[in-house]
């Protein structure tokens, strides 16, 4: 297979809050073909924001599939894919069967602002490992992953296991 046969293309995905969209570059870092489908959002509470999981699969694979098209390439004409996304939104699958459980808990949701601020206070929980948010918005889910785990054991006064750098 000759250079100019084998991969060419780089494919950048862009999964958003309101869209998914899709670039082909070329080789010299060139726009090709772009693609972009709109995400729905839906909000079942005060303060809860949420997306169907499906649905950004399929926006995202039919803005990748339209940006291909567009630029006349196949998959094999690919090289790299660059992935960005909202990365504090949240959606839990089933193992066994690769379904989502829920809806998607989109990072403006409010819904687990209650906890995030419970655990701000909580002693066993350094604050740093919480990123701070604006008011309107809960805490990163993201970043919640990284506090330890909480000991119910653990008195108040007891000296915590969670680690601070920089104080």
């Amino acid at each position: 297979m000759t250079a100019a046969a084998g991969p060419r293309y780089i494919l950048a995905l862009d999964q958003g809050t309101t869209s998914s969209r899709a670039i082909v570059f070329d080789r010299a870092g060139a726009v090709v073909a772009s693609a972009a489908r709109e995400l729905s959002q839906s909000f079942p509470a005060p303060g809860h924001v949420e997306q169907d999981p499906d649905e950004i699969w399929e926006t995202q694979i039919a803005s990748a599939r339209e940006a291909l098209e567009g630029a006349s390439a196949s998959a094999a004409q690919v090289a790299a894919i660059g992935i960005t996304n909202q990365r504090e939104t949240t959606i839990v699958w089933e193992r066994k069967t690769g379904r989502p459980v829920a809806p998607a808990i989109v990072w403006q949701s409010r819904i687990t602002a209650d906890f995030c601020e419970e655990l701000r206070r909580a002693p066993d929980y350094c604050s740093i490992h919480i990123f701070p948010q604006p008011k309107r918005l809960g805490c990163s889910t993201t970043s919640m992953a990284r506090a330890p785990p909480p000991n119910p054991a653990r008195s108040p006064s007891a000296p915590s296991t969670a680690s601070c750098s920089g104080g």
